[in-house]
């Protein structure tokens, strides 16, 4: 009886370390093609970007943003990036950066400004 319990167990372990080995796998191949794209487009150079949504959040060191897609990203910074100080929750703003953003990895790269939208 025990030795039934315990295989099932062992199997639906690794049925779930399967499943979430696959997604994790699709997601850093579309992460690095995405590198690899933005690499060619840029040829070494940083291309100025915009994001323009709501504040939902800000920190001393960060603060998060959702989109018109009610998609969330999270800007971190080491040096107050300009108009920030102006910025409160709930504003719609928009943001002035170089890098890449995702709603699932670390934000890479530079706040340039936050400006309040009008």
């Amino acid at each position: 009886m025990m030795k039934k319990k315990l295989i099932t167990i062992v199997l639906g372990v690794m049925l779930c370390m399967s499943i979430l080995g696959g997604c994790g796998q699709t997601e850093t191949k579309q992460n690095d093609t995405a590198t690899s794209n933005s690499g060619d487009q840029n040829n070494g150079t940083t291309e100025e970007k915009e994001l323009v949504g709501t504040i939902d959040e800000i920190k001393d060191f960060m603060f998060v943003i959702t989109d018109n897609d009610d998609t969330p990203y999270s800007f971190t910074f080491d040096k107050k990036p300009k108009g920030l100080e102006n910025i409160s929750n709930g504003d719609t703003v928009i943001v002035k950066y170089t890098g890449t953003i995702s709603e699932v990895d670390p934000f890479d790269g530079e706040v340039i400004s936050v400006e309040k939208k009008k």
